[in-house]
């Protein structure tokens, strides 16, 4: 009605809030029991613990397989900025229950829970509120808030079903492994005990409250020896380790071959995803944008001609200069352009579908950021009426 059209990219717009699910996921109970619900004294309720403890070991375990089920070519533009999780899978839980899994690590036991603050606002038209004890972390990719957790990598235009068949299988392995702990132990309350303490401490490293965008915590992240998988590349080896392999058999979820297509097809679906793109901007910085700056180029030399012609010895610096900056960008426009093209052609060579798209990971993505740099400086200096498409500013705030 108004013109527009949704975009469905997760990341449309460099240096702009992109796009994604926010993927809620809970447990409940065949007599329909919340397994996340805390309760008001978390530290007491052990099957809550016990729940929580298999969770963390399964995202722990498996963190490299949820990372790639988020994996797509507009996530690798999104997730790590503007409100977007950070490519690191980590743990969000809140001060609470930080809390009393700290005491179980360190003591043995928990005897008491953290409760949410007042927020006072100092107005007093309005009231105070209650502080959630989880709070939230909007740069968590995998955060417990109240009675759930939250993924949020799941990109905009991607399906929640690969996120939810990881998280179910995942989850199902540790529970299993923790059913046929207890169901052969002697003492049960202390098997639980002992269960949800070795778990905690051993898969506590995956958790994280802090600012998931800083350098400080992709240091802290490799120390802890966490993965770091900032692209849909790097990501999709993950879906057929011998782990992976190991769990979808197990649970009949997926074979070996089924696993083994599904990277194949990821894989071709990148290449075609970036095929597209280069292609696009190829055409519309060789069609568009460089003639629209040689016209400006053009105007702006005739400018300065004009002026000398009619008044003599007049000064045109801010004109040459203007002039100069804008052939140097025009220059590095094109040759990164025929470098993009060049890339192009040599990707229609490659048959095998792997090294294609690390092909175009590698070689071809590189080509086209450089090509959009000179194109973006451009963009800020050549006349609005020359320009061949929206700007940024137009996008923003004359739409």
């Amino acid at each position: 009605r108004h013109g527009l059209t949704c975009l469905l990219n997760e990341k449309p717009f460099a240096g702009v809030n992109g796009s994604g699910k926010h993927n809620n996921w809970s447990l409940t109970s065949d007599d329909g029991i919340n397994m996340l619900n805390p309760g008001d004294t978390p530290h007491e309720n052990i099957q809550f613990l016990l729940v929580l403890a298999c969770i963390l070991k399964a995202v722990d375990k498996h963190a490299d397989l949820l990372r790639e089920s988020a994996a797509c070519v507009g996530n690798d533009h999104r997730l790590g900025a503007h409100e977007a999780p950070p490519a690191i899978i980590s743990v969000f839980l809140g001060d609470q229950l930080q809390d009393v899994i700290d005491q179980l690590c360190s003591t043995g036991e928990a005897t008491h829970s953290i409760q949410g603050a007042t927020l006072k606002t100092g107005v007093t038209t309005l009231p105070d509120f209650e502080i959630d004890a989880t709070d939230r972390n909007r740069t968590s990719p995998f955060a417990f808030t109240n009675n759930k957790f939250e993924f949020r990598m799941v990109g905009s235009s991607d399906s929640i079903a690969s996120p939810n068949i990881v998280l179910n299988t995942i989850v199902a392995e540790s529970f299993k492994e923790v059913a046929n702990e207890l169901e052969s132990a002697s003492d049960f309350d202390e098997a639980v005990h002992d269960i949800i303490k070795r778990l905690f401490t051993a898969h506590r490293r995956i958790i994280f409250n802090g600012n998931g965008y800083s350098e400080e915590w992709v240091k802290e992240a490799k120390r802890r020896g966490l993965s770091n998988l900032p692209s849909m590349i790097d990501a999709i080896p993950a879906l057929v380790s011998e782990d992976s392999i190991k769990l979808f058999e197990e649970f009949e979820v997926f074979t070996r071959t089924e696993l083994e297509s599904r990277v194949e097809i990821e894989y071709e679906a990148y290449s075609k995803a970036i095929n597209i793109e280069a292609k696009t901007m190829i055409d519309i910085a060789g069609k568009s944008i460089i003639p629209a700056v040689i016209r400006y180029t053009t105007r702006l030399a005739d400018s300065i001609i004009k002026l000398k012609s009619a008044i003599s010895g007049i000064e045109t610096y801010a004109q040459n200069a203007i002039l100069i900056e804008v052939n140097e960008h025009l220059k590095e426009s094109k040759v990164a352009l025929e470098n993009l093209k060049n890339y192009m052609d040599n990707a229609t060579e490659i048959t095998d579908v792997t090294a294609h798209a690390k092909y175009m990971h590698e070689v071809v993505v590189p080509a086209m950021e450089a090509l959009r740099k000179p194109i973006d400086t451009l963009e800020m200096i050549v006349d609005k009426d020359l320009w061949p498409m929206p700007s940024y500013g137009d996008l923003l705030f004359e739409v």
